[in-house]
């Protein structure tokens, strides 16, 4: 039969393998439209009349396999029958598939997410190719909805209950020999013997990998304490009426076998809910923010870091981790060192494996004599917040660094116009303002002065996205956008606790609106010094909580000193049971917070609404299921 195919190219071999090969017309990289499985479903007739040796699943973009299902058909699943129909396809289609009679084989390399994972799940073998960018993972939850296209059937009884739910329920994703040891992918090869491993595989005729016995019982009889189990853990860190997905996921699993279209009232609930809709706003907006790294082509292969405190010796191992090499300057080695102590934990616990930390901590240069400046393409000046002290750094840095290279502070409180007086080119000086703790906070605010050169700017968004981090450009103003809203929120509820209300209360109420930490248990992580500090600068002059005033009297700083407004001895925060929230406290709380968003979205600091809805998700936590504190207070109107 005649195809006419516009997203996949079907060939067969000399030995009768056929190979589909998915490049999705006009766009850079795969994802799955109706379309697409429409030609897929016919690829599949046509191989139902002649059938194959077998048949091989690739991708044709050099982005990855595939990124998932179409977000922007999903945004607009507007009805329950709408949504029922998306399931029904997916579910359908890749049923089939499995059950074709010739064998199957996924070529995974690159990205392997959503729909894209469910695909692969559904042929005979999955060949993981091993390299940096292949990721496989389920992150449906992130979305606010489920892998409703055999995923939660499938993953389970390839890798066990307890692993699949796990991926399932965070959307972690795991490389090319993970997904091999775990026994979700068959093989693992580098990418030269992907094409004979690929075929050699095919028609190898070899079984799975049984599941060991304990892991069948545990998706057997004993599916109830996994399915428990799995419960308590989620509701540590998400409440049911914020985030329905990883409940629905459960409730699917265990009583359904992973079949939603066996419970349509729940598609019908999660994937018409507001949380649903938010959180696909939400992926659109980080979207967004990744754009802002991409109108400049400035790729950062050396990085300069002047100061080796928590933020700078943080900053510095961040970019060793990404694959750049990093020089990081102080007085003394004495003080560089605690900064590689912390750096060789990170790589260790995210690199894992020997080589790739050692290759990592050896990309880390301790450079006390600033060396490293000459050939920096990007300096990033870490000292503490004192103008000139920043003045005398950044003068002495100037006619050291190359041209073309980008200087930066990671000042948070200081106007970016008062510490560029100093040089020749005070338009090259550009914030790139990162927060604690670097390697969990996905923001870094990238702060343009007036009259800066924009090249300089686009240059720093570059690198930020090029280090994997969220750029969110803004204005120099003090605290930007990130400090400046969090400044008038703490305070609000400092002056709740000098009203006689618990610390624990306040907490309890903020962590029930969908907040990921209180916010007293905040200011004791900043430092009450810290937060005694903005509040003079961002507080317009109104007389500091006495609770603070008092702590601070006494030294007690929050966790640094081991005691705030909390005890911190233990490396946590010592709470009592918190009392009855009182009605409409996080309300109270979270309007000072919503009126600064709209304040600085009025003056310009940050470009729109939404971006300044993305740059406080983003930045502070602010509970992503509400869609944004600007959208959340229309959303109340």
């Amino acid at each position: 039969m005649e195809l006419n195919l516009q997203h996949w190219r079907l060939t067969r071999d000399d030995q009768g393998i056929a190979v589909a090969t998915l490049d999705r017309a006009g766009e850079a990289t795969n994802a799955l439209s109706a379309a697409l499985m429409a030609e897929l479903a016919h690829i599949l007739d046509s191989l139902d009349k002649a059938p194959p040796t077998g048949l091989i699943l690739r991708s044709g973009k050099e982005a990855g396999f595939i990124a998932g299902a179409d977000i922007g058909e999903f945004s607009q699943l507007d009805t329950p029958e709408k949504g029922r129909e998306l399931v029904t396809r997916g579910w359908n289609l890749f049923n089939r598939l499995a059950a074709v009679p010739y064998p199957t084989l996924a070529l995974v390399r690159g990205h392997c997410l959503g729909g894209g994972l469910e695909l692969a799940l559904a042929c005979r073998y999955l060949l993981a190719v091993d390299e940096a960018g292949t990721k496989m993972g389920l992150p449906e939850v992130m979305l606010g909805i489920f892998p409703g296209w055999g995923g939660m059937l499938r993953l389970p009884k390839r890798v066990g209950p307890a692993a699949a739910l796990d991926m399932m329920l965070t959307g972690k994703t795991v490389d090319a020999k993970r997904a091999k040891k775990m026994g979700l992918a068959d093989d693992c090869v580098p990418p030269r013997v992907m094409e004979m491993a690929a075929r050699q595989l095919l028609l190898s005729g070899l079984s799975r990998r049984p599941l060991p016995f304990m892991q069948r019982l545990l998706g057997g009889p004993l599916k109830s304490v996994v399915a428990n189990g799995a419960r308590k853990q989620v509701a540590k860190k998400a409440r049911p009426e914020h985030y329905p997905a990883p409940y629905a996921i459960i409730d699917l699993w265990e009583k359904y076998d992973g079949n939603a279209l066996a419970a349509p009232e729940i598609i019908d609930r999660i994937i018409t809910s507001p949380t649903a809709r938010n959180l696909v706003r939400v992926f659109h907006l980080q979207e967004r923010l990744k754009g802002f790294g991409k109108a400049s082509d400035f790729t950062a292969k050396r990085v300069h870091v002047i100061g080796a405190g928590v933020m700078g010796g943080d900053i510095a191992a961040w970019c060793a981790l990404r694959g750049m090499t990093v020089t990081l300057q102080d007085q003394t080695l004495e003080r560089i060192a605690p900064a590689l102590k912390r750096a060789h934990a990170l790589f260790t616990k995210r690199l894992r494996e020997p080589l790739k930390i050692r290759d990592a901590f050896d990309r880390l240069l301790p450079d006390p004599n600033g060396d490293g400046v000459a050939h920096a393409d990007v300096v990033i000046e870490a000292i503490f917040e004192n103008v000139e002290a920043k003045h005398a750094l950044l003068k002495s840095l100037e006619p050291r660094m190359k041209a073309g290279a980008v200087l930066a502070t990671n000042t948070s409180s200081l106007k970016l116009e008062d510490l560029r007086t100093v040089l020749q080119q005070p338009q090259r000086l550009v914030g790139i303002h990162f927060f604690n703790p670097v390697a969990m906070m996905p923001l870094v605010e990238v702060v343009e002065a007036d009259l800066a050169d924009p090249a300089a700017v686009q240059a720093a968004c570059a690198f930020v996205k090029q280090i994997d981090k969220l750029p969110l450009p803004v204005k120099s103003e003090p605290g930007f956008l990130v400090n400046a809203v969090l400044a008038p929120y703490m305070l609000a509820a400092m002056r709740v606790v000098d009203e006689g209300i618990s610390p624990e209360t306040v907490d309890e109420a903020m962590l029930a609106f969908g907040m990921p930490m209180g916010p007293i248990e905040l200011v004791d992580t900043v430092g009450l010094d810290i937060a005694m500090a903005a509040g003079k600068q961002l507080a317009g002059g109104a007389e500091a909580p006495r609770c603070l005033i008092e702590r601070v009297e006494k030294g007690q700083l929050g966790k640094k000193s081991g005691q705030g407004f909390y005890d911190w001895s233990s490396g946590k925060a010592a709470k009592a049971a918190a009392g009855s929230v009182p009605a409409g406290l996080a309300e109270r709380l979270v309007a000072p917070l919503i009126s600064r968003v709209e304040k600085l979205v009025a003056d310009g600091v940050v470009g729109d609404a939404a971006l300044a809805d993305a740059g406080v998700i983003f930045g502070t936590g602010f509970a992503p299921f509400t869609g944004g504190p600007i959208h959340f207070r229309q959303g109340q109107t």
